[in-house]
């Protein structure tokens, strides 16, 4: 079941019995139709002739494990088994620090996708962009192989190299981009006094205590403009996501009411809404949210609700459209499995998996400077062009429209 817990994960619980069958423990045999029970008498049967017969001696637990990592990948691209040295990765990126090279990634389409590199890493500065196609790893193929095994490949020890083949719209050609690992350490929030009035607010991932310091940079961003501001933008490009309950209380900063998101479980009772509160909520800012084609998950629920409230202008590409949640479930032995456990809906109940989130104002796609927020002279054409947006109230105003039902 779902626990509404506005400041946690979506929490999955179930207290089960069970018992061996064929030598495999099943939780909960009174729920399975025989059916069920006749494909698992199929599936231990063949562990058994597999560890009878199979050519070379092969250890039982590395075929349940295999046989795991086939059924999660078999579901969608998201859903993936842990093994317990990834299980304790997860967790410490969740903290914003972990070693590899800066780059959020998906099987799309079949094909190993980049997400969206992430701001100032090896990876960001190498060249790669969001969207890019990883066609080999070292000189090996990505294809047939599961989202985890493509991690595993990718990760590695600081300073060492790992070389990706990679195709891009536009490319004639492949290209390999060779990459020095690193520890990548995330600093998801960042702000900056465009000129005297107005303020960029730039996140890059939502992470455990990203909300807090968002509020920390806005209160900042009204001491640096004692006259106030006239306008914020706030920068989700190439912001591949992270933690749901930030997300929400991201956006809460600059909603006083309403749904900011919905989740949807397979049932139609398993559903939670999140909403806004008046408590807390930063001053009506006119605001322009900049996205692109790296703005996913937890970045797409925050531009989604912006959207739908008319709290503000969205503007640049349409976002990746990852319109689904997972939660990390704990098992006994320290693995643990990413389920895909329910969809998020807008407020105006749009699911944007595989569709994105439109902008309203749309930007044509360039390459992002290194750091998004810029020092005094480098170039950013799509901060600019939101920066023209913001002082052009007239224009401004009119997409400035309460349209949810």
């Amino acid at each position: 079941m779902f626990k509404n817990n506005k400041t946690g994960w979506l929490i999955v619980i179930g207290f089960v019995f069970g018992l061996f069958v064929g030598g495999l423990y099943v939780h909960n045999v009174s729920a399975l139709s025989n059916k069920t029970y006749e494909k698992l008498k199929v599936f231990t049967d063949v562990l058994e002739i597999v560890q009878k017969s199979y050519v070379e001696d092969v250890k039982t637990e590395d075929l349940i494990t295999g046989a795991i990592e086939g059924m999660l990948a078999s579901l969608d691209p998201y859903s993936a088994y842990l093994d317990p040295d990834m299980y304790r990765e997860f967790q410490v990126e969740a903290k914003g620090s972990f070693g590899g090279l800066g780059i959020e990634i998906t099987i799309k389409d079949g094909i190993l996708t980049v997400i969206a590199p992430i701001e100032d890493t090896p990876a960001y500065r190498a060249g790669v962009q969001a969207g890019d196609k990883i066609l080999k790893i070292n000189e090996e193929s990505t294809k047939g192989l599961s989202l985890m095994e493509c991690v595993k490949r990718l990760r590695g020890p600081k300073d060492t190299k790992v070389t990706i083949t990679i195709m891009r719209n536009g490319f004639t050609q492949m290209q390999d981009v060779t990459i020095v690992r690193d520890i990548i350490r995330i600093e998801s929030v960042k702000f900056k006094t465009l000129e005297q009035g107005y303020g960029q607010l730039r996140i890059s991932q939502f992470q455990a205590k990203t909300a807090e310091d968002a509020r920390k940079a806005l209160e900042a961003l009204q001491k640096e403009n004692p006259e106030g501001l006239s306008g914020l933008i706030l920068d989700l490009r190439n912001n591949p996501g992270g933690l749901l309950d930030q997300a929400v209380e991201v956006s809460d900063l600059f909603l006083d009411s309403g749904v900011i998101v919905t989740i949807k479980g397979r049932d139609a009772e398993e559903k939670t809404a999140f909403s806004a509160h008046a408590e807390g909520t930063m001053p009506h800012w006119p605001i322009v949210v900049l996205v692109n084609q790296g703005s996913a998950s937890a970045s797409e629920i925050v531009a989604g609700a912006l959207q739908d409230y008319g709290r503000a202008v969205i503007m640049g590409s349409t976002t990746f459209g990852k319109g689904s949640v997972q939660t990390i479930i704990a098992l006994d032995d320290g693995s643990g499995i990413k389920l895909t456990t329910a969809r998020y809906f807008t407020p105006n109940n749009r699911s944007i998996h595989e569709l994105g989130i439109k902008p309203d104002i749309p930007l044509e796609a360039i390459k992002a400077p290194r750091d998004m927020i810029t020092e005094e002279g480098e170039k950013d054409p799509q901060l600019d062009r939101a920066l023209e947006q913001l002082k052009g109230m007239k224009i401004f105003q009119k997409y400035l429209k309460t349209n949810v039902q």
